[in-house]
């Protein structure tokens, strides 16, 4: 599942959209960025997880304070009172992308306000960037960086070894930290201010996961995996005496040091042939417990032991839980009950069929009971029940057969630590989430433990595209690894992932204009088709065919009408298709590979992007016309959309550092592109609903102005440029998409690369939820009628803001039942279609704050029967009638 995760970050680099940091170039004297001119709100679009958590840490001397770090998103904080985990890697800019991939982390014991993060994404040359350790005396609020020499891996093989990191318990100014690349064990003496190479260390460690590999990715060294400390040999203020560091090295697998890292053997008699993901050490035992596999991890593993080494008579003991001949998996998450040491728990980490599983052993080993078994095969006796209600796509729409269950314990769980302090709670990390229960110790009674999503806040998607109809769901999603979701309410978690069918990754989508609940989406699927459409506004899919050739997602536009689409999917060339994809037809004068859009006009138009060649179809993309338009962006590191309601309104941002960069604009259908002065860097482009009294749609941007790296707002067609975000919001790489809410002023979607889709709304945006106005529940109407006489009535209608948070500017919608027919309306504009009326502010009303109410007034004509509208609707959300 998370292999895709990899190949998304891994295509976008290679096509140069995450280059490294440009040079900033000259702006025009009249540019400049107008910073933190708006306030904004920043919250996530509700997910719940969705991406690997390969590292748990529960600080070891302050209850409920705990630390979850993630491959590519960053890392976390638990939250006790809302049982949620707070962002901590936030403030990660553009230029230092890969420190939000986070390889280990470290919580000091000594001082609980400390808190140390390694942050590197990958050690090759897809992130330009060395490493470094972050360090915080405030819990991760706010962080000191100091650089390393070498690059670390936060998204690499063997990611969910460790921990890496390693604060010394007894004198919390020592670190340890093992590096990959074969550049070997460091430590810090202040605190993690500066780093030095333990010289003295012998081994660097020697394990490759696949050494034929010329990316560098899956050929680098694997190097020094954990890092662990035997406290019992020091004392409060001077140096652990004793301390032990894992290797990647299946012969040399554990090293030991007895005078405070000063000097360092390998430790005699231990087992060989595998590799030591973890080293758990129990110092009122007396014992170093340690997971072994075959393989590095995360994905791969096919034989693994468990051991447990007696730190005082160096006796070695095999405490696997089964035969090593009876495992097709490797061990690797591992924990000790610090409330009962002799209680130890493993995970079978690459377990992939039927399921993960759990060992839980409450003799130091000795004996061991798994969470699930088999009674007769295939069916199984669970110890555990499940519950994933609050996160419901868990069981991403799977209905399998026996021994397979739905939802499942997870995969990939590297991670996996009981509380310090409570012994009926343990949390792991899987694939997709963060898993746990809060009655752990049910299993040693007999009776049966629950398991649940424990990962509220920990957004951990990457975002390949965005969408945000006109009608309909408020956004629509394309995802890494688990496809996408259609989202009704930001603040709720979908029930579901896009199925019918379930692509890994969806690389693109999009919606017909003028018929917005027609939609399409591409996306990678191991066996099956690439493309699927909707008839409902993304609620539900059926799968279009592919064309021969094709292995992978790639762009894909529909009509304005939604009367055909235009593909670009990749292993193949371009394609067009009328009605919903049963048969394609090659289109001629445009690329393979090349990026597609559509007219939001002209059903007829589309456009394509290649190579600084702009592409222009008038025929539904059957042939493409190269345009004559020069000067734009020499690679494919581009993205460009069409605007709504105007034919040929064409906007294009990209580039690299090494020539073209920044945003085109062009109002004549491609044919030429006026670049935008002052915009040093461009790489996304989106709309949103006019500003009040604009007559332009807002534009949207993840850009360089003035020097400024951020996201930018402009309400005068790229005039003038606002940043909207600061410098604690800024969530590292955001080039894949972006776009505001064309129902919501001010409401803007941005993608990350692993932490989620963030939303921010405008101090005067009504934080919904949902697509403009008012969620449910926040607010109220009283319709009244004044006067009646035959034919005719007067009416008044009280909208009442019951929400938090102020609005800026507001549309109600209502029906009549019995055919009442408004012919004028005062304090608002309105219109009317059949039954429904919409009515919306005025320029001198719009603004309602909390708590306080608009009205406004109309007269109408009746026949037969006048009954008062039923239900109300502020945008997409309901309102309480009075």
């Amino acid at each position: 599942m998370r292999r895709t995760r990899i190949l998304t970050a891994v295509l976008a680099l290679a096509a140069g959209l995450l280059a490294g940091t440009p040079p900033a170039l000259a702006a025009p004297a009249s540019a400049k960025a107008v910073i933190a001119a708006d306030t904004y709100t920043w919250k996530n679009a509700r997910i719940d997880g969705g991406g690997f958590v390969p590292g748990i840490v529960f600080n070891r001397s302050e209850k409920n304070l705990a630390y979850a770090r993630t491959d590519i998103g960053g890392a976390y904080r638990w939250v006790e009172s809302s049982k949620t985990w707070t962002p901590l890697l936030d403030s990660v800019g553009w230029n230092d992308w890969g420190h939000t991939g986070v390889v280990s982390l470290a919580s000091d014991s000594v001082d609980p306000d400390k808190v140390y993060a390694a942050v590197g994404t990958y050690t090759n040359s897809w992130d330009p960037g060395s490493g470094a350790v972050l360090r915080s005396a405030d819990r991760g609020a706010s962080w000191q960086k100091a650089d390393l020499p070498f690059k670390l891996g936060g998204n690499m093989p063997g990611r969910g070894m460790g921990e890496r990191l390693a604060v010394d318990p007894n004198r919390n100014s020592v670190l340890y930290l093992g590096a990959p690349s074969g550049k070997g064990l460091w430590r810090s003496t202040d605190s993690g201010v500066s780093w030095s190479q333990v010289t003295g260390f012998p081994n660097v460690g020697n394990y490759v996961q696949d050494p034929t590999d010329t990316s560098g990715y899956a050929s680098d060294n694997q190097g020094i995996a954990w890092v662990t400390f035997d406290e019992s040999t020091g004392s409060s203020g001077s140096a652990t005496q004793t301390v032990y560091v894992g290797v990647a090295d299946k012969d040399n697998a554990v090293y030991r040091s007895t005078d405070a890292g000063a000097t360092w053997s390998r430790l005699p008699g231990q087992p060989t042939g595998y590799l030591s993901h973890k080293g758990v050490l129990d110092a009122t035992n007396g014992y170093l417990y340690l997971a072994y596999s075959d393989k590095g991890g995360p994905y791969d593993g096919g034989k693994g032991q468990l051991w447990r080494y007696a730190t005082r008579t160096g006796t070695w003991t095999n405490i696997s839980p089964v035969a090593e001949a009876d495992t097709y998996y490797g061990f690797s998450g591992l924990t000790v009950d610090r409330q009962h040491p002799g209680t130890v728990m493993a995970t079978a980490y690459s377990s992939w069929w039927p399921d993960t599983q759990l060992f839980r052993s409450t003799d130091s080993g000795g004996t061991w009971t798994k969470a699930w078994d088999y009674t007769s095969y295939p069916n199984r006796s669970n110890r555990f029940t499940m519950d994933v209600s609050s996160a419901p796509w868990l069981t991403f729409g799977a209905n399998p057969s026996p021994p397979e269950q739905s939802p499942k314990l997870g995969w990939m769980t590297e991670a996996l630590e009981i509380d310090p302090f409570n012994s009926a709670r343990m949390m792991y990390g899987t694939g997709a989430t963060v898993y746990g229960t809060e009655n752990l110790t049910n299993w040693d009674s007999g009776s049966q433990f629950t398991i649940k999503p424990m990962v509220q806040g920990l957004e951990e998607t990457a975002v390949n595209d965005l969408a945000s109809p006109p009608s309909g769901a408020p956004l629509l999603s394309a995802l890494g690894d688990i496809g996408g979701f259609r989202h009704t309410d930001l603040t709720k978690v979908p029930p579901m992932m896009y199925t019918s069918p379930n692509f890994t990754s969806t690389t693109s989508l999009d919606y017909a204009e003028s018929t917005p609940n027609t939609v399409v989406r591409a996306g990678n699927l191991d066996s099956g088709p690439h493309i699927a459409f909707s008839t409902d506004n993304g609620a539900n899919w059926f799968a279009g065919t592919d064309p021969s050739g094709v292995s992978g997602g790639g762009t894909v536009a529909s009509a304005s009408d939604g009367s055909r689409f235009v593909w670009s999917p990749a292993g193949t060339g371009v394609q067009y298709t009328t009605g919903f994809g049963t048969s394609w037809s090659a289109s001629s004068g445009i690329p393979a590979g090349a990026i597609v859009e559509s007219d939001r006009v002209d059903p007829k138009t589309f456009y394509g992007f290649k190579s600084g060649k702009f592409y222009v179809s008038s025929d539904g993309g059957a042939t493409f016309t190269a345009s004559a338009a020069s000067g734009l962006p020499g690679g494919d590191s581009v993205r460009f959309k069409a605007l709504s309601g105007t034919k040929g309104d064409v906007w294009l941002a990209g580039g690299a550092s090494d020539g073209a960069y920044g945003l085109w604009h062009s109002t004549d259908g491609g044919a030429t592109f006026a670049k935008l002065p002052g915009i040093e860097e461009a790489d996304t482009i989106g709309f949103g609903k006019a500003a009040p009294a604009a007559s332009y749609q807002t534009l949207y941007a993840s850009a360089k102005i003035g020097g400024v790296r951020g996201i930018f707002r402009s309400t005068d067609k790229g005039v003038s440029w606002t940043r909207i975000n600061d410098d604690a919001h800024q969530w590292g790489w955001t080039g894949a998409a972006i776009t505001g809410d064309p129902r919501v002023y001010g409401r803007v979607y941005v993608s990350t690369n692993g932490r989620g889709i963030v939303y921010g709304d405008t101090a005067g945006t009504p934080d919904d939820g949902g697509g403009g106005g008012g969620g449910s529940g926040a607010c109220s109407v009283t319709y009244g009628i004044t006067s009646q006489w035959s034919g005719g009535f007067q009416g008044d209608v009280k909208l009442t803001n019951t929400g938090a948070s102020a609005w800026d500017g507001w549309t109600l919608n209502w029906s009549f039942a019995d055919g009442q027919r408004i012919t004028q309306l005062w304090n608002a504009e309105y219109t009317q279609s059949g039954a429904a009326v919409t009515a919306k502010n005025v320029s001198w009303n719009g603004k309602v704050a909390a708590g306080s109410s608009v009205s406004f007034g109309f007269t109408g004509s009746w026949s037969g029967a006048n009954s008062e509208p039923a239900a109300f609707k502020l945008g997409e959300q309901s309102c309480a009638v009075s």
